[in-house]
């Protein structure tokens, strides 16, 4: 146990759509096959936001439309700004959703990449949520994700959330404890149908209202890090993931405030860190105070005796 960052060992890491930097997975669009594929090399888990296609068919895609990280240029180029949620799944397997990637190399890491996986983030097409699920049960990862509703004149606007319990339960092969669902929508519903869902809250609530709906964790930005809340709610079971937290200091910050897990954007970074950086014992704590005391009484005494 550490002397003055309480903690055992390092809490989990949850890949915001895997790693952004080392394949071409969100950058604030989404997950493609590549980065499930580097995800699984860095055994993490996962946070996403599916949609759901024209015809029924939940996909990763965080961008509202295709234009900045597919083809559809080339492909559809009257649809460019068309929503991505109004194309139908035949539709989105055409669009490569990796030469954007390796064109624009937006993270200067396109030269770390082999051939083998450049190749493979040429190839890449648009991921399906069930390809994610599976993926998280094949190698017994927790998957956190949220769900925007489809636009107005989607066959699916009113069933976007039964259309996605349908994946989940019929289509892969998933456990339904590895899901944390993040959804606000119809919770009620999707508590009844499935209670083994990890029920998962983005509000600041109360402890009353979390435990009235169910609420086992709670997925929060980093700017509501606070050690004492943090202890309130893991006392009644309910742990805590911070976001987007992608900076070795902010992570280290995390870890002795007592956070569960951190959503990140830098796994490749965060995972080699073995304790925080700026770990200190008890008597080095009161070792820096007693100095800072010290130098603070010098020069209050130095300032006082010079206007003297």
């Amino acid at each position: 146990k550490n002397s003055f960052c309480m903690i055992y060992k390092p809490f989990e890491i949850w890949g915001h759509s895997k790693c952004p930097h080392k394949s071409p997975s969100r950058c604030n669009t989404y997950v493609m096959p590549m980065s499930l594929y580097k995800f699984k090399q860095l055994h993490k888990h996962s946070h996403d936001a599916p949609l759901c296609s024209y015809d029924g068919v939940p996909f990763l895609m965080h961008d509202r439309t295709l234009r900045r990280t597919t083809n559809i240029q080339q492909v559809f180029p009257n649809r460019t700004d068309a929503p991505a949620a109004m194309f139908t799944w035949p539709e989105l397997e055409m669009l490569s959703a990796g030469s954007w990637f390796l064109q624009r190399d937006p993270f200067g890491t396109v030269s770390s990449l082999d051939a083998d996986e450049r190749v493979r983030v040429q190839n890449q097409t648009v991921p399906s949520l069930k390809d994610l699920l599976n993926l998280a049960a094949q190698h017994e990862r927790l998957v956190i994700f949220d769900l925007r509703r489809p636009p107005r004149g989607h066959p699916y606007r009113d069933s976007w959330i039964t259309r996605t319990l349908e994946v989940i339960h019929n289509e892969s092969s998933i456990n339904s404890s590895q899901v944390l669902w993040l959804p606000p929508d119809q919770r009620s519903l999707v508590q009844e149908l499935d209670p083994e869902l990890q029920q998962t809250s983005g509000d600041h609530a109360s402890i009353e209202e979390l435990q009235e709906e169910h609420i086992v964790r709670l997925n929060l930005h980093y700017s509501y890090m606070s050690q004492e809340q943090i202890r309130k709610y893991a006392s009644v079971n309910i742990s805590t993931n911070l976001y987007v937290i992608s900076q070795p200091w902010l992570y280290s910050l995390a870890w002795c405030a007592g956070v569960h897990s951190v959503t990140t954007n830098a796994l490749h970074n965060l995972k080699t860190l073995q304790r925080p950086l700026f770990l200190m014992t008890p008597d080095e704590y009161s070792l820096m105070w007693i100095l800072t005391d010290i130098v603070s009484a010098f020069l209050i005494a130095a300032i006082f005796i010079f206007h003297w």
